[in-house]
């Protein structure tokens, strides 16, 4: 990833709460036409919550492949480390938006879940190490068009980014997150099947977003995982924060979107 700094725009694109088992069984024509082989990679997520996970994220902390511990894409410094190598982008900064910042990015935080939105001292902490952050009631869990109305503001931050200035781009996505019952037509209660319709509706979204993302005629490097599962009712639980397969288990790539 060393190589990639101050050529391509970044992306960081976090699916909220999607389930690997979802993910490889839902039909998602958009990420089968980008992710590597039309595959998710299946790895672990290093936390069993948004907050946790993300923190670890932004370290260089992405969830870990399954065959073991191997080279990082980019790492804060740290003594002893054994996953960052040749081609790791190592930083001094303790996470990877001020060190972004810091080489001449635009940082920009499209905020979802209730740990982006800016309404208290706990959900202004990651997105505060943004330059620039967005949260709205329409971003998140409980609107049914939540990564409509997030694209609606990418569009309108990029048009105010000069073209010359490389763009960091991170982008939390709510639909998975409960409520999802919404994407079910009759739905009462969430379930494996509004998950995996809240996928759709994700999916659809998708080509507008990657259209973004290359609209600034410069290559985008795009990193794209969730950073939990969650359960419906798996060896009697419900939810996340806890230790559990479902949970843990998070479905991960990335790529390169040339540009338009």
């Amino acid at each position: 990833m060393r190589h990639l700094i101050g050529t391509h725009d970044i992306a960081f694109i976090t699916i909220d709460t999607l389930r690997y088992d979802v993910a490889v069984s839902t039909p998602t024509p958009c990420l089968a036409s980008v992710l590597p082989g039309g595959l998710w990679e299946k790895r672990h997520s290093p936390a069993s919550f948004t907050y946790a996970a993300h923190h670890a994220f932004f370290a260089g902390f992405l969830p870990t492949p399954l065959d073991g511990a191997r080279e990082r894409l980019f790492a804060a410094a740290f003594p002893g480390s054994e996953t960052t190598g040749t081609d790791t982008w190592v930083f001094d900064s303790a996470d990877v938006v001020t060190a972004l910042a810091k080489t001449g990015y635009h940082t920009l935080c499209l905020g979802g879940v209730g740990f982006f939105n800016q309404q208290s001292a706990l959900g202004s902490v990651l997105p505060g190490l943004f330059t620039e952050a967005h949260w709205r009631p329409s971003f998140g869990v409980t609107e049914p068009d939540s990564l409509r109305h997030q694209l609606d503001q990418l569009a309108t931050s990029l048009q105010a980014l000069p073209p010359a200035r490389p763009l960091f781009t991170f982008l939390n996505i709510s639909a998975l997150h409960q409520p999802n019952k919404h994407y079910l037509l009759g739905a009462a209660a969430d379930s494996l099947d509004s998950h995996a319709a809240a996928l759709s509706y994700v999916d659809e979204q998708l080509p507008r977003l990657f259209s973004l993302l290359t609209s600034r005629r410069r290559p985008c490097f795009v990193i794209i995982c969730s950073d939990h599962g969650t359960a419906y009712g798996e060896d009697g639980q419900l939810g996340h924060r806890f230790g559990h397969e479902v949970v843990w288990t998070v479905p991960y790539a990335h790529f390169t979107l040339e540009a338009a």
